[in-house]
């Protein structure tokens, strides 16, 4: 990761507080998370001055156990690396103690309420989030049924008009025409808007509407995890299309390989209640219930069952 973040923005989503800072930006260059124990002690040896540096009640404690002149000391040693930030944890009267080092260098100094364990966990969710891999797909983005499901399809085949349905029956929007895709940990996919587009369709005809205007908060959310790829193509007669469900097919996004259905548009086809039907589907996969393999099973057991009777006839006649 090498990449700027605004210093406000920063604070807002962390909820922290600024007391000393002189840039309205923050270089985080590396993901990772220090407490400066050690460092404070006077170890230096690989040390990553590049990771923001977090500090608790354990670092402030020993630090007033010393000599105000030796204190002094080890906090401008300290200070004199170049960190993208310093955050004293735990709302500690103590930040005071940082302030004048903090102004020497032009170093930016924080102060959250949080204990030191849950602000590690929220800087590393919000760095890996800002750092993960990601891509904007053309398509659109609803959750059903608790099931994200990713609809793509050639311009005009009707995704929007079905994502619409969708809503009225019961199920959220999270983004249409464009999907920004990002990549999080343990393989996840997460999908959302872009800002400009959230909450907003576009309907051939009718043209852009505000879906949580028209149809409450409820029917809108901000991302979701993708779970599914419902891929929309033009009725083809000559295509052999899986009637069983065995073929499984999966779409390479992000390195993440992710379940793909592709359903077959034509007229008379209910595209909502088809999406909902493959989204159940889906996760009762999960849940290890495969409903076609089960059918197939079934089918093959019948057949020996049949193949048995008549092996038994046969020796009876």
């Amino acid at each position: 990761m090498n990449g700027k973040v605004n210093l406000d923005d920063f604070c807002k989503d962390i909820k922290l507080e600024k007391i000393y800072y002189q840039s309205a930006d923050l270089n985080l260059v590396n993901s990772g998370i220090n407490r400066p124990g050690l460092q404070l002690h006077g170890y230096y040896e690989h040390f990553d001055s590049n990771r923001v540096q977090v500090i608790g009640k354990v670092e402030v404690s020993y630090l007033l156990d010393l000599d105000p002149e030796v204190r002094e000391k080890k906090i401008d040693d300290f200070f004199s690396y170049e960190f993208p930030c310093f955050i004293v944890c735990w709302d500690l009267e103590e930040t005071h103690l940082f302030e004048d080092a903090a102004r020497k260098y032009g170093r930016t100094l924080l102060k959250s309420k949080e204990n030191t364990t849950t602000l590690f966990y929220d800087l590393v969710n919000y760095i890996d989030q800002l750092s993960a891999p990601r891509i904007s797909l053309h398509g659109v983005l609803v959750e059903v049924f608790g099931v994200g499901v990713l609809i793509t399809g050639p311009s005009g085949i009707g995704k929007s008009e079905t994502a619409l349905e969708i809503v009225k029956r019961g199920h959220c929007l999270i983004a249409d025409d464009v999907v920004e895709v990002k990549r999080i940990r343990d393989g996840h996919l997460m999908g959302t808007a872009p800002v400009l587009l959230e909450h907003f369709m576009e309907i051939r005809g009718i043209g852009i509407i505000d879906v949580k205007t028209l149809y409450g908060a409820r029917a809108v959310k901000r991302d979701v995890e993708i779970d599914m790829v419902i891929r929309l193509e033009n009725w083809d007669e000559r295509s052999p299309y899986d009637r069983l469900g065995l073929d499984e097919q999966t779409l390479d996004i992000l390195g993440v390989e992710i379940p793909e259905v592709m359903i077959p548009v034509s007229g008379g086809r209910n595209l909502a209640c088809i999406i909902e039907t493959a989204a159940i589907n889906n996760r009762t996969k999960q849940y290890g219930y495969h409903s076609a393999q089960v059918f197939c099973d079934r089918v093959a057991h019948q057949n020996d069952l049949d193949t048995q009777k008549r092996e038994l006839q046969k020796k009876q006649d």
